[in-house]
């Protein structure tokens, strides 16, 4: 199919007033325009994998715990589908794995040694691991070790919990970390099902997102069973103190037993979320929806593993207002889970369907109002976002990401314009006819990887003929392929942040707080709009005014000081810097941080004070975080 962009090429140049006139005889032929390559969207540039010779439809892993050489040790035995017949190699995604041996078994299930070749490691990727299966082996079954340190797991030591007293382990392989803990085909457009036996010191609870049971028993030996096939950065392990909470018949929190009440408590609308979402987009398919709540080192929000979400404890904030991340995450067992990007170019497909998703279970549960908030919040982030972004990040559908890791190459235009379109198109075609199609969408591909131009030929088939003068074709080159947010974007307009915004104008003015009834009724959003319209500097005792009063700095909740700690160091506001730096210290989530080291870095003493700090929270911090960090540090130091 020819896709949207060069179809509007052509419009445009019959727009221009293309000359119907033969040209004169004299004249010479114009030179003919170089093809343009195709991209191929289905195609994954991050991994090493042939999928389209061979593809691992099961995994069967035997794994051990090691806590004391940070290690996890066993094998990892594939179930293949050999889809080339002429194909005579397996190739696989590792980073950093000592592979011991490689073996493949015959027709009788006899077992013998394959020749194997582990490439020099790229920086981004890994090693290619190259297996030699002359006889296109229906199993092939791997030995290995992982390096204690992995990119996908973090080693906790008990000083680094809650509890103090027992360690702590847990994976993020999105986007290309499971190949740091398991060697696979390590690409979101491969979907296996798999089952893992793991053996552990017997004092920690052992969970993984397959059927962690509310009522296992701590001894050490643990079974799990995954029968939906995921793709390879769902794989998810977690061991430590947990204890397991209820919520709902079919949901509730693991977490630490000083965590666990808490969570259950902020978290108990976990049941009617998933209520809500399965009245929008039909039945949840895993089973059950647990959630682990991870240390503070966890580097990110959360992480859709099914059945078993990670979360940061940095939501639990005692008044569900930051509540939307399970329903984010939950969001995610319809839109990448069940229905998942191919390839890390088309993110969008699952950051946008599920920021999307995500707003109209809180839209459900919370109100239209708190709905609107969250969006005008998230447009106005991406505003703010997309003035340093190149134009070629500011579209939804990528260019290939060859040579870029996705952690860092990606950004929330995938989230937030991806939503935003979804939103315009909900907008121009009524729920009654669009929350359908969004359901089809979800039950048509499910448990499939997708890209965006099978989205663009579903929503021609199946949407855009219900309407056909709703949706031009400019229109949607221009959300899916042209940067910046389009002309037809209508932008989310929150009455509670009209209050906000009239009580910080009048502060500015006369220098008059809001009255105390006003802003005790505010919630999380409302001050996170009333910070962000501060400008970038307020005067130093202005914001002592405001410290005084709402008690900003040594704040809890992260949504606020990752807002309030870089106004506070653009403005000079000094008496907030050194809870800034127990901030960075003690917690690893990115989203929360990096802002404040951003602003830090930018002079030669809030640089020194950034070096500082990361080297007390190094230790604690996931490597992840790690590597964000350190690269801003470097690029910082070049920079002065």
């Amino acid at each position: 199919m020819r896709s949207v962009f060069l179809l509007m090429s052509c419009a445009a140049v019959l727009a221009a007033g293309c000359s119907k006139q033969a040209p004169a005889p004299e004249a010479s032929p114009a030179p003919a325009e170089p093809a343009v390559a195709k991209v191929e969207r289905g195609h994954d540039e991050n991994s090493y994998a042939e999928p389209g010779k061979v593809a691992i439809t099961d995994l069967a892993l035997e794994l051990s715990l090691d806590f004391d050489a940070r290690q996890i040790q066993g094998t990892a035995t594939y179930t293949l589908d050999w889809k080339d017949q002429a194909a005579t190699q397996l190739v696989l995604d590792t980073r950093a794995l000592d592979v011991a041996q490689v073996e493949g078994a015959d027709a009788e299930g006899n077992w013998a040694p394959l020749q194997f070749a582990l490439a020099d490691a790229d920086p981004i990727y890994g090693s290619k691991l190259t297996v030699e299966t002359p006889q296109r082996n229906a199993k092939v079954r791997i030995s290995y070790r992982t390096s204690p340190q992995a990119s996908g797991l973090q080693w906790l030591e008990p000083s680094m919990t809650e509890g103090k007293q027992l360690p702590f382990m847990f994976s993020q392989s999105q986007a290309i970390h499971a190949r740091s803990w398991v060697p696979l085909q390590d690409t979101p457009g491969v979907r296996f099902t798999y089952s893992a036996h793991v053996t552990s010191r017997p004092d920690v609870m052992v969970l993984m997102a397959a059927n962690s049971a509310p009522d296992a028993v701590r001894d050490g030996d643990y079974s799990f069973r995954m029968e939906h096939p995921i793709p390879s950065y769902l794989l998810a392990i977690a061991a430590g103190d947990l204890v397991f909470k209820p919520t709902g018949p079919r949901s509730g929190v693991w977490a630490e037993p000083a965590m666990a009440g808490k969570a259950a408590s902020e978290f108990e609308d976990t049941e009617k979320m998933i209520q809500a979402a399965e009245a929008l987009y039909g039945p949840y398919r895993w089973g059950r929806y647990d959630i682990l709540v991870l240390p503070p080192s966890f580097p990110f929000g959360g992480m859709e593993n099914p059945t078993l979400t990670f979360a940061t404890p940095t939501v639990i904030v005692g008044d569900k207002s930051l509540v939307s991340l399970v329903a984010h995450e939950l969001a995610h067992s319809w839109s990448g889970n069940l229905v998942t990007n191919s390839s890390w170019k088309d993110i969008w497909l699952n950051e946008g369907f599920t920021t999307y998703v995500q707003s109209r279970i809180t839209e459900a549960l919370y109100g239209q109002e708190m709905a609107e908030m969250e969006r005008q919040i998230d447009q106005i982030d991406l505003m703010a976002e997309i003035a340093d972004l190149a134009p070629a990040d500011q579209v939804l559908a990528l260019s290939p990401l060859t040579g870029r890791d996705p952690d860092e190459a990606l950004s929330g235009v995938p989230y937030n314009k991806g939503a935003w379109f979804l939103q315009f198109l909900e907008q121009r075609f009524g729920r009654e006819v669009f929350d359908p199609f969004l359901r089809g969408w979800f039950d048509d591909h499910a448990f499939q990887s997708v890209d965006t131009d099978q989205f663009v030929a579903y929503l021609k088939k199946n949407l855009l003929p219900k309407s056909p003068h709703a949706v031009t074709d400019a229109e949607l080159d221009a959300w899916l392929n042209q940067p910046g947010v389009p002309q037809s974007a209508i932008k989310a307009q929150s009455r509670g942040f009209a209050i906000v915004d009239t009580a910080r104008i009048a502060w500015l003015g006369s220098g008059s707080l809001p009255a105390k009834e006003v802003t005790d009724a505010w919630v999380t959003q409302q001050w996170v709009h009333f910070i962000e319209g501060l400008g970038q500097q307020v005067k130093p005792e202005r914001l002592a005014q405001l410290d005084e009063a709402y008690h900003f700095t040594g704040t809890g909740n992260g949504e606020i000081a990752m807002r309030w700690y870089p106004l506070t160091l653009r403005s000079g506001y000094a008496e907030a810097r050194p809870a800034a730096g127990e901030f960075i210290e003690r917690v690893g989530r990115r989203k929360l941080i990096m802002p404040i080291y951003e602003e830090l870095v930018k002079t030669p003493e809030g640089l020194a004070f950034a070096k500082d700090a990361f080297a007390k929270a190094e230790p604690g911090y996931h490597p992840i975080t790690t590597a964000s960090v350190k690269a801003l540090l470097i690029k910082a130091e070049v920079g002065q």
